[in-house]
């Protein structure tokens, strides 16, 4: 009879972990060294390389302001899409419910300690929803977000100054 109950504790308390770190695990928040639109400026530079569509940037504390409410410091939402990922999701009716996570957003944002990155882990949610979605989420999807936002976690380019 002991060993249900160790088995039920080290169940709950596997269920506590679980609950306390997947919210952390699926979205990321990284510092970046440049200032707020020299951030975004990166990013959205970097996915149109990479070849991504950047369908908009919304100034997300100015559309709060506007309707009334108080966002604080300044927050870009970048939306960004790429047809043949977007497609190859689309084309497979189970897991078109992915959908609700397209276009794929990053946020830019100030807090008091300076400019931050955030992001959805593709990766983790991909192959938490298996099939399609974690062959296209956790592949390329991943990969093109860790070089995306990668460009803004680097120090601004420096010029040298001879004398």
């Amino acid at each position: 009879m002991r060993w249900w109950i160790a088995f039920i504790a080290g169940a709950l308390t596997a269920l506590a972990v679980v609950g306390v770190l997947m919210p952390r695990a699926m979205l990321r928040e990284d510092r970046s060294p440049l200032a707020l639109e020299a951030a975004v400026s990166a990013i959205t530079n970097e996915a149109t390389r990479a070849g991504w569509v950047v369908s908009s940037v919304l100034p997300l504390d100015a559309t709060v302001r506007r309707h009334g409410g108080d966002a604080g410091r300044p927050v870009r939402v970048i939306k960004l899409c790429r047809a043949d990922h977007a497609g190859a999701v689309l084309r497979d009716d189970r897991a078109r419910v992915a959908a609700t996570l397209m276009p794929c957003s990053i946020a830019v944002y100030e807090t008091a300690d300076g400019v931050r990155i955030g992001s959805m882990n593709a990766g983790l949610i991909g192959r938490l929803f298996g099939g399609t979605i974690a062959r296209v989420m956790s592949g390329p999807v991943s990969r093109d977000q860790a070089r995306i936002v990668g460009a803004a976690l680097r120090p601004p380019a420096t010029k040298e100054v001879r004398p």
